[in-house]
């Protein structure tokens, strides 16, 4: 199911996220859990990228497994950072091979060691130009994240809201 349609039904949308596991050993009491937490009915679940991408090779297996072995809808969290458009476009051929219809397109934080976040050549330096990516090469349900207080690095909140516009709104649109 694609979250965008949960979220027309003018009701309360539950989900929960999830992180992946470091290593192979997390990988079976994490499905415990998610069987367990599968009684309480959510409408979705997210599988994030691990931070700085630690643990980002293993989103596109669990949120498949989620999706197919326990049977909830499942969003992967997708980061542009470290990555090449070719790399975007394997991951993403992955996961709608795999049956994923939702994506949240982020930015993700700067790898180890780093303060800044840049691109990689061929890759993407912004959440909005992966979105817009997403969107020309794709046929997800996007997501896009915000800050309710703005970006650290935004200089004010107008130019935070400008920026989440971005994310959300195809380029030939006005907004």
């Amino acid at each position: 199911m694609r979250i965008r349609e949960l979220f027309q039904l003018g009701r309360p949308v539950f989900s929960f996220e999830f992180f992946p596991p470091k290593d192979e050993a997390g990988v079976a009491p994490l499905f415990d859990r998610i069987r367990e937490l599968r009684k309480l009915r959510p409408d979705f679940v997210s599988v994030t990228y691990g931070a700085g991408g630690s643990t980002r090779h293993r989103t596109v297996d669990l949120v498949t497994r989620i999706q197919k072995e326990i049977g909830l809808t499942a969003m992967a969290h997708l980061t542009c950072v470290g990555h090449t458009r070719e790399e975007i476009a394997a991951i993403c051929a992955r996961l709608r091979a795999a049956g994923i219809m939702n994506v949240l397109a982020l930015r993700g934080d700067p790898p180890k060691g780093q303060t800044q976040s840049q691109a990689v050549e061929g890759g993407f330096r912004f959440a909005s130009e992966l979105a817009a990516f997403l969107r020309e090469n794709f046929d997800f349900t996007l997501g896009g994240a915000c800050y309710p207080e703005k970006h650290v690095e935004c200089a004010d909140a107008e130019a935070d809201l400008a920026n989440l516009k971005k994310k959300s709104t195809p380029a030939s649109s006005s907004s």
